[in-house]
């Protein structure tokens, strides 16, 4: 196995762990790390309901947490690892934040916007999905099973 996969599969690892602490939360199981240097350097899980604020996703906390970290507002350097492809309002988060790419698991035929979005923002932006797929689609399926019960 090549490194840069050993790499990305431990990142996903991580932001699947933070997928999980927002599962136990009752939160919707997303999860986000961000990495500089091949560090973590902020992480995020979905808090809307805790917050009862409908825009603490999983990647504006781990951003605005990275942006706090590093003492800009421009992550240039970055990657965010993220569980479920992202939606308009984090998409245009991550445009903003100049992060240089974007690694998620599963994607988001109804509200996932990046790949949609990529042509018109940011023609420089790495996106990378399809990491650990399934079991991010197992954590959602088991929530949204578990809501419905």
């Amino acid at each position: 196995m090549n490194l840069l996969k050993n790499k990305q599969e431990y990142f996903m690892k991580m932001a699947l762990r933070e997928a999980k602490i927002a599962y136990n939360e009752e939160e919707i199981p997303i999860g986000a790390v961000i990495v500089h240097e091949n560090t973590i350097i902020s992480k995020g899980h979905n808090q809307c309901q805790k917050l009862n604020d409908s825009t603490a996703h999983a990647e504006m906390i781990a951003i605005t947490s990275a942006q706090n970290k590093i003492g800009s507002k421009y992550l240039n350097d970055c990657e965010l690892y993220i569980t479920l492809e992202p939606c308009m309002m984090c998409s245009g988060a991550i445009y903003l934040s100049k992060l240089s790419k974007v690694i998620y698991a599963l994607d988001d035929k109804e509200k996932g916007y990046i790949r949609k979005s990529k042509e018109k923002i940011n023609k420089k932006l790495l996106i990378e999905s399809n990491v650990f797929e399934d079991e991010s689609k197992k954590l959602l399926e088991s929530f949204f099973f578990k809501l419905r019960s």
